[in-house]
């Protein structure tokens, strides 16, 4: 058996076995899905993240690249009860270390009780333990990586279904999933995925009827051009985002936003429409929430579990946004209605209800 090591904040040393080698740092975080490991692994808010499965096996149904949420693995590591064969390798190809044979109920209760934490991850035939406790002692907290915007947006614009009839979305790239540019092209909108730093010009530039920031890795306040780019166009363009967008927005309109205890990961979390008193199930992917939106914007949806704000709209200006994933991907697809509201404020005739007289 490889061996394997993951060093917690705080000294603990966890031995499991190595599927695939390598060392590794990052925040330890978990996912409760049961389903949509391949989604998980490519999605970009997982960047500089350990992520634990708390489902006990992972990979059961194989690796097909046509779910992927981007061109490669974001997770520093990865740990599991059990990984496939066809999983390891996959993740060996990528050169991300990973760990099995561990009793994830443990590790999970450990973020659960101490909240998101840093660790370190050594894997190999020669690895120690105080290998991965070296890694711990160089592992930063994700409030410190000034940078990671960068590393998972676009370095130049792309456009997508640039022959639709639907209207122009600016699309901010914070590490946006395949699946929202794919919901928004669904319903012929033209999409120009912009970089991260994108500009008030940029937007412009490609004549673009919305302002949709996407979701991301980090602490929103380190996106400081996508926080003044909402606030140069909010009174010019109807404005949308998701998850890290969410959050964006609301520094960008005079809100402020904190990091939470362990975040929400998983396909089955619960949101209360406040008007309607409706209930539906959610994806989500996040470690940091809107803790106050400010003066311009209203919280229309909440978290059944802990009351934190998941829906936030204007109230003097057109912004709609929503701190869980409508596109799912994996997870259930409630609220998919989403992305039909937010080209309709740009453009009524998408409504897919009539609107009142």
């Amino acid at each position: 058996m490889t061996p394997a090591y993951v060093a917690l904040e705080g000294g603990h040393v966890i031995e499991g076995r190595g599927r695939a080698p390598g060392t590794a740092r990052g925040e330890l975080v978990f996912t409760t899905a049961y389903t949509g490991y391949e989604e998980s692994l490519t999605d970009p808010s997982y960047e500089e993240q350990v992520l634990t499965f708390s489902y006990p096996l992972v990979g059961n149904y194989g690796v097909r690249e046509e779910r992927f949420e981007s061109d490669r693995i974001h997770p520093r590591a990865v740990l599991a009860k059990e990984l496939t064969d066809e999983v390891t390798a996959w993740l060996t190809e990528e050169g991300v270390p990973a760990v099995d044979h561990l009793d994830t109920r443990e590790v999970v209760t450990d973020v659960r009780e101490g909240g998101a934490m840093r660790c370190g991850i050594a894997v190999g035939e020669d690895v120690t333990p105080e290998d991965a406790l070296a890694e711990l002692d160089d592992c930063v907290p994700m409030s410190d990586h000034l940078d990671i915007g960068a590393r998972v947006s676009v370095a130049e614009p792309a456009s997508y279904n640039t022959d639709g009839d639907g209207p122009t979305v600016a699309l901010i790239d914070c590490g946006v999933k395949g699946s929202i540019v794919d919901s928004l092209v669904e319903r012929d909108a033209v999409v120009h995925v912009l970089p991260h730093d994108a500009t008030r010009a940029d937007v412009e530039s490609v004549g673009a009827d919305v302002l949709f920031v996407s979701n991301g890795p980090g602490d929103p306040e380190n996106y400081g051009a996508a926080i003044e780019l909402v606030s140069d166009c909010v009174d010019e363009l109807p404005v949308a985002g998701i998850c890290l967008g969410q959050q964006i927005v609301a520094l960008a309109l005079g809100g402020t936003t904190e990091k939470m205890a362990f975040g929400h990961r998983g396909v089955n979390q619960p949101v209360m429409d406040l008007e309607t008193g409706r209930v539906v199930m959610t994806t989500q992917n996040h470690g940091y929430t809107v803790a106050d939106p400010g003066p311009r914007l209203e919280v229309t949806q909440r978290n059944v579990n802990d009351d934190t704000p998941e829906g936030v709209d204007g109230v003097d200006c057109p912004v709609l946004t929503r701190q869980y994933h409508p596109e799912a991907n994996p997870g259930p697809h409630d609220t998919l209605e989403f992305f039909d509201d937010v080209l309709a404020m740009a453009d009524p005739s998408t409504q897919t209800v009539p609107a009142d007289d």
